[in-house]
């Protein structure tokens, strides 16, 4: 829960007037707008005095332009780090052609996501064969290049094709700009372009390569590195030596979530997780009790943090190698797709403490899981599409299937959700958009000029941006 608290939707059914509720404004339920939109429709049918509706209305005026016209979207997944926008104004019809408010060849080779931030995009790339390290500052507004910063030279190890070496996606705090990069080197790069600080003692390797990326929280960076062992030659799959397989197929315990202090770079705390596997997972943040804990899941683990001291509060079994969609939270529950091995949707129940792998899984599912894009929880929904293009929507409370209808195309980018709608973007970048809720219902398809597309999207100030593999597009209601 956030700490803000706002004269929300009534909580009960009293068919009385209403009066005026607080809720503590919640990240993981659908956008801020649309909740401001169901309390205008219940002011405009309700009894309230005619004195007082004005003052509701011009307070739910000021809270929607205030909220709802734009945000940043400061790191992977956004705000929340779940695919959520609080923007109301979202196209979700466009083409190569028509909507388009600019287009720019990146000149970086990378599949990391674009951040917003202000009227500034960022987003990092490599040049020489993987080997010189850029992170990328254009104007939000025309697509201008600002600035292009070559921030240190690395060494490029094994990766899987679909992967590359700034697959990482920036974050932000709005002050400075903070990327990983392939072999798991750290740097902070100031709203001008210089670098502020780098961090260079982990020396990352994984059979896969890097894709997990850090986030930011009160003043401490957090990074997860779930490799495997590094071997001089790499096998060809199935002909690969045991020694190759730790880390990946054989559980060890050499993965470690690490936090950074955000302005100087010194590290904090590296808490190592005891055994594990292979996973490309981003960490999420939770407040419970009033202390915040960072999510944070792996290869057969899914764990929380003390964000402040690093200290490992709780963990569970949670089978799975090459793990790559990112959960979700939401009811209560963390949701989790177990990746390419016996895949399946397993929810957690929040709270606990120690290992709670009995006590804590709320529920499984076998069917619809994917083993690439991340998990979208949209309260009382949880939503996924496979890689080969299958979506399927479930009651998040119970992991019962709602549908399962066929979208069409390969995915590996994550799910999008704005304004009552879901985002789904295809390797090929086709954008299909479909009412949220527990009917499917495309509401378009939206096609760019057939680029691969592996970078998930952001919104900002009504704009969607896309990466495709030379290309970054700005798409706008025009």
């Amino acid at each position: 829960m956030g700490l803000l608290e706002f004269p929300w939707k009534r909580q009960n059914s009293d068919p009385s007037p209403p009066q005026i509720m607080y809720r503590a404004w919640d990240p993981c339920q659908p956008t801020l707008g649309f909740q401001i939109e169901s309390c205008w429709r219940r002011l405009r049918f309700s009894g309230q005095s005619s004195l007082m509706k004005p003052v509701l209305w011009s307070f739910l005026t000021l809270l929607a332009v205030s909220c709802c016209s734009a945000e940043n979207w400061p790191q992977y997944r956004g705000p929340s780090g779940q695919g959520h926008s609080s923007e109301i104004h979202v196209p979700w019809q466009w083409s190569s052609d028509s909507n388009l408010v600019w287009k720019v060849q990146t000149g970086v080779d990378g599949w990391s996501s674009p951040i917003v931030w202000g009227n500034r995009v960022f987003l990092t790339g490599t040049r020489a064969a993987g080997a010189s390290c850029h992170v990328l500052c254009l104007d939000a507004k025309s697509g201008s290049v600002i600035w292009d910063t070559h921030v240190f030279d690395q060494v490029t190890r094994r990766k899987e094709g679909k992967n590359s070496y700034a697959t990482p996606t920036p974050t932000t705090d709005g002050e400075r700009i903070y990327s990983v990069f392939g072999d798991g080197s750290m740097v902070a790069v100031d709203f001008k372009g210089s670098v502020v600080w780098t961090h260079r003692s982990v020396e990352f390797y994984s059979r896969h390569g890097l894709s997990s990326s850090p986030v930011v929280r009160d003043g401490i960076l957090v990074m997860a590195y779930d490799g495997s062992n590094r071997v001089t030659a790499a096998g060809n799959f199935p002909n690969v030596s045991n020694d190759e397989k730790l880390g990946w197929q054989i559980p060890w315990d050499k993965a470690f979530v690490v936090g950074v202090d955000a302005k100087t770079g010194r590290e904090l705390w590296r808490t190592p997780r005891g055994k594990s596997r292979v996973s490309h997972l981003t960490p999420l943040f939770v407040t419970e009790q009033g202390k915040t804990q960072v999510i944070s899941c792996a290869g057969d683990a899914a764990q929380g943090f003390d964000l402040k001291t690093g200290a490992r509060i709780w963990t569970a079994y949670n089978q799975g190698e090459g793990v790559t969609p990112n959960p979700a939270l939401g009811d209560g529950l963390l949701f989790t797709s177990s990746g390419f091995e016996k895949t399946t949707l397993r929810a957690f129940k929040l709270g606990g403490e120690g290992d709670v792998s009995a006590s804590h899984v709320a529920w499984e599912q076998r069917k619809g899981c994917p083993t690439q894009p991340a998990l979208l929880h949209l309260k009382p929904h949880l939503h996924t599409i496979t890689d080969g293009g299958i979506a399927h929507c479930y009651r998040a409370t119970t992991g019962e299937i709602l549908y399962s209808e066929r979208v069409g195309g390969n995915f590996c980018t994550s799910p999008l959700y704005a304004n009552g709608r879901i985002y789904f973007l295809a390797e090929d970048g086709v954008t299909t958009v479909v009412a949220e809720g527990p009917e499917f219902r495309i509401l378009s398809r939206n096609s760019l000029n057939g680029e691969r597309a592996q970078a998930s999207m952001a919104v900002s100030e009504g704009k969607v941006f896309i990466r495709t593999e030379k290309t970054l597009w700005c798409i706008g209601n025009r």
